[in-house]
C-alpha cells in the first residue's frame, strides 16, 4: 500500500500557479524527497498533503486517507515539520513536548513518559531541561521533529529540515534522519532545495519545476538514465554561443547547455572526449579558463528535464 499518493494536483494564489499538476506516490517506509528549487511549488504541495492548504484540483491521499474528505483522519496519522521552528524558545524542550503530548490527547503522565522516550530518540536527553533558546540550530530542529512525531503519526511531512543549518549541523542531522526513519515505522517525505541531501537520504525523489514534477525515481536509476559524462567548461570573452554551435556542429558531443560563460555538455568518455574539446576550441581561438568532467548528478537530471541549471532556477 503506498502510505502518500498525489495525483493530478494543483493550487493557485491569485496570478501565480503554484502547483499545476503533480503527481506521485510514496511506499510504505520510504523516504521519499521532493526536490527542486525555492518557488518550484514543493512547500504548497506538502501543505496540501497535510490539509493545511485545498487542492484546487487533482487528489491526494495520506495513510488511505482522503485529505478533503476525511481531514480529521489524515491528521490523525500525520505528523508535519514545517520550514519555521515551531518551538516555543522561552520553555525548556521537555516542556515543549509535555505541552504537545497534551495538545494531542495524551493524559499528563503518558505525556510526561513520552516526552523522555522522545528526548532520547532525537538525542536531546542531556538538554531537554534547558530553555530552548540557548539551543544551536540543529538542536531546534530535532525538537521541531520530534514534537513532529508525538503522537506516532505514521507519515511525516519535513518541509526544508536542515534550511539555516551550517555543514556539519545538516550532515548529523542527515544521519539523525536516517536513524529515525530505521528505528521508527514511519514514511518520511521531505522537501529540499539540496542536490546532494536529496542524493544522500532519499531512496527516491521527485524533481519539481516550476509546480510540475519532471522526474521521480531512485537518485541513481535517474542519474544512470543520462549517457554518458558530464563537461564543463567556463569560457572566457563571452564566447559561449561560439563554443556551443561549434561542438554541435562537429558533433564533438551528445548535447549541451549553456548557463552564461558556463557551458555544460554531456559526451561519451569524458576523459577521452574531454582533450578534444578543448583542442577544437583551441583552434577556433575559443579560450577556456576551466574545464572538468564527472559522473552525472542530479544537477544533470534537472538540467536534462527542464533545459536549466539547478542553481539557475534557485536563484529566481
Amino acid at each position: 500500500m503506498d502510505a502518500i499518493v498525489a495525483e493530478s494536483l494543483a493550487k493557485r494564489y491569485g496570478d501565480v500557479q503554484a502547483v499545476e499538476d503533480v503527481s506521485f506516490a510514496v511506499r510504505e517506509g520510504e523516504i521519499f524527497g521532493l526536490l527542486g528549487p525555492n518557488g518550484a511549488g514543493k512547500s504548497t504541495t506538502v501543505r496540501i498533503l497535510a490539509t493545511l492548504t485545498k487542492a484546487d484540483g487533482g487528489r491526494a491521499l495520506v495513510a488511505g486517507h482522503e485529505v478533503t474528505r476525511e481531514g480529521k483522519a489524515a491528521r490523525r496519522a500525520l505528523g508535519y515539520v514545517a520550514q519555521n521552528s515551531g518551538v516555543d524558545r522561552y520553555l525548556t524542550g521537555r516542556e515543549n513536548l509535555v505541552i504537545q503530548g497534551r495538545a494531542q490527547r495524551l493524559g499528563k503522565r503518558d505525556a510526561v513518559a513520552r516526552a523522555q522516550e522522545l528526548l532520547e530518540t532525537v538525542g536531546l536527553e542531556d538538554a531537554g531541561d534547558r530553555i530552548v533558546e540557548t539551543y544551536s540550530g540543529g538542536m531546534k530542529r530535532r525538537l521541531d521533529i520530534a514534537l513532529g512525531i508525538v503522537h506516532r503519526p505514521r507519515v511525516l511531512f519535513l518541509d526544508e529540515p536542515t534550511t539555516g543549518l551550517d555543514p556539519e549541523a545538516r550532515a548529523d542531522m542527515w544521519v539523525e534522519l536516517e536513524r529515525l526513519a530505521s528505528e521508527q515505522t514511519l514514511t518520511i517525505l521531505l522537501t529540499t532545495h539540496y542536490l546532494e541531501e536529496a542524493d544522500r537520504l532519499a531512496q527516491r525523489v521527485a524533481i519539481v519545476s516550476r509546480g510540475r514534477v519532471v522526474a521521480d525515481g531512485a537518485p541513481e536509476t535517474l542519474k544512470h538514465e543520462l549517457h554518458g559524462d558530464s563537461v564543463t567548461l567556463e569560457l572566457a570573452d563571452g564566447r559561449g554561443e561560439d563554443a556551443e554551435r561549434l561542438l554541435a556542429e562537429r558533433g564533438a558531443v551528445l548535447g549541451t547547455t549553456r548557463d552564461g560563460a558556463v557551458l555544460r555538455a554531456r559526451v561519451e568518455h569524458g576523459a577521452r572526449a574531454l582533450p578534444a574539446i578543448l583542442s577544437l576550441l583551441d583552434e577556433h581561438s575559443i579560450p577556456v579558463a576551466s574545464a572538468s568532467v564527472a559522473r552525472p548528478t542530479l544537477d544533470d537530471v534537472y538540467l536534462h528535464h527542464t533545459g536549466r541549471a539547478f542553481e539557475e532556477d534557485d536563484r529566481t
